[in-house]
C-alpha cells in the first residue's frame, strides 16, 4: 500500500490556465520526498489536493487522490468522510497557522481536536495526559520552555516548530509541509528540516515537503519530485539535481531554486545523505 497516491489530477483556476495538468505520483510509507519548483509551478496546489482542501477538475481523465488506501477525492469531489482521513494527515503551512492569542501549549494540543469530543475541544478542556503529550512534543522540537507564552511572541522558526509539534500530537501518518522554511532565516530553516528528517527516520512518518531551494532537497531527501507549469518534469534521486540539470528543465527560472552562494561543486558532490542530527528528546 502506498502512503500517497495521486492519479491523473488536473486543476484549473482560470479558463485555459491549468494549475495542475494530469499529475500522477506515488509516495511509499516512510519516505521523505522533496517537492520543488519555481513560483507558480503547482507545488502548493498539489499539497492542498492531497490534504483534501480543494477538489480537482471534474472534466478530463478520472482523477483520484488516496492516503494509505483511503480516497481523499475522486472524480473532482472530496470524499464525504474526509474528516476521518485528515486525522492521519498533518499539514504544515508556510505561515504556521497558529492562533496568535492562544498559548503555544493550546495551539499544540489542537492537534487532538479530531480525536476528542467536540465539546471538549470547543471549551478547551484537555486531560493531564493530553497536556503531557503536548509538552513531550514541544520538548521533541526543542521549545518546551515556550509552552505558556502566546504564540504571537515566538520567532518564525519557533512558530514553525510549534506547528510540527501539533502534527506530532495529532499522530499523523503523513506530514505535508508546504514551504515550511520559505520565510525563515538559514539557521531556523536548517533546524526545521533537521526536525522533519528526524521525525521521518525515527518515527517512520511519511513526509512530503515542498521547497524553494534545491540544496535542502538534496541534503535531507533521497527523492525529489520537480514540477514546472503544473506538470511533473522529474521524479527521482535528489543527487541527480545538478545545476546543469536544473538549467535544462527550468531555464532561467532555475536561478530561483538555487541559493546565491551555492556553486556547481556543492550540487555535484553530494552523493550520500549526511549523518542524522542527534536524537531528539522523546
Amino acid at each position: 500500500m502506498t502512503a500517497v497516491a495521486v492519479t491523473n489530477l488536473t486543476k484549473s483556476f482560470e479558463r485555459n490556465k491549468q494549475a495542475l495538468c494530469d499529475v500522477s505520483i506515488n509516495i511509499n510509507p516512510g519516505e521523505m520526498v522533496a517537492l520543488i519548483g519555481a513560483s507558480g509551478s503547482g507545488k502548493s496546489t498539489l499539497i492542498r489536493h492531497i490534504a483534501g482542501l480543494m477538489p480537482g477538475d471534474k472534466n478530463g481523465a478520472p482523477c483520484c487522490v488516496e492516503v494509505f488506501g483511503k480516497k481523499v477525492q475522486e472524480f473532482g469531489r472530496v470524499t464525504p468522510n474526509i474528516g476521518s482521513i485528515r486525522r492521519d494527515v498533518g499539514v504544515i503551512f508556510q505561515q504556521f497557522n497558529l492562533v496568535a492569542r492562544l498559548s503555544v501549549l493550546t495551539n499544540v494540543i489542537a492537534g487532538l481536536l479530531g480525536k476528542v469530543p467536540q465539546w471538549r475541544g470547543t471549551l478547551k478542556i484537555f486531560s493531564r495526559t493530553e497536556k503531557l503529550k503536548a509538552m513531550q512534543a514541544l520538548s521533541r522540537v526543542g521549545i518546551e520552555q515556550t509552552a505558556l507564552r502566546r504564540a504571537s511572541t515566538l520567532s518564525g522558526g519557533q512558530q514553525q516548530r510549534a506547528a510540527i509539534a501539533r502534527a506530532l500530537v495529532q499522530e499523523a501518518k503523513v506530514i505535508l509541509a508546504d514551504e515550511p522554511i520559505a520565510s525563515l532565516d538559514p539557521a531556523s530553516a536548517k533546524r526545521v528540516m533537521e526536525i522533519l528528517s528526524d521525525i521521518n527516520q525515527t518515527d517512520g512518518i511519511t513526509v512530503l515537503v515542498s521547497l524553494h531551494q534545491v540544496e535542502y532537497a538534496r541534503r535531507y531527501c533521497r527523492r525529489t519530485i520537480a514540477m514546472r507549469d503544473g506538470e511533473v518534469v522529474f521524479d527521482g534521486p535528489s543527487r541527480e539535481l545538478t545545476l546543469e540539470f536544473l538549467r535544462e528543465i527550468y531555464g532561467e527560472a532555475s536561478d530561483e531554486l538555487v541559493l546565491p552562494d551555492a556553486g556547481d561543486d556543492e550540487l555535484h558532490d553530494h552523493e550520500t545523505m549526511p549523518a542524522m542530527p542527534e536524537a531528539a528528546i522523546a
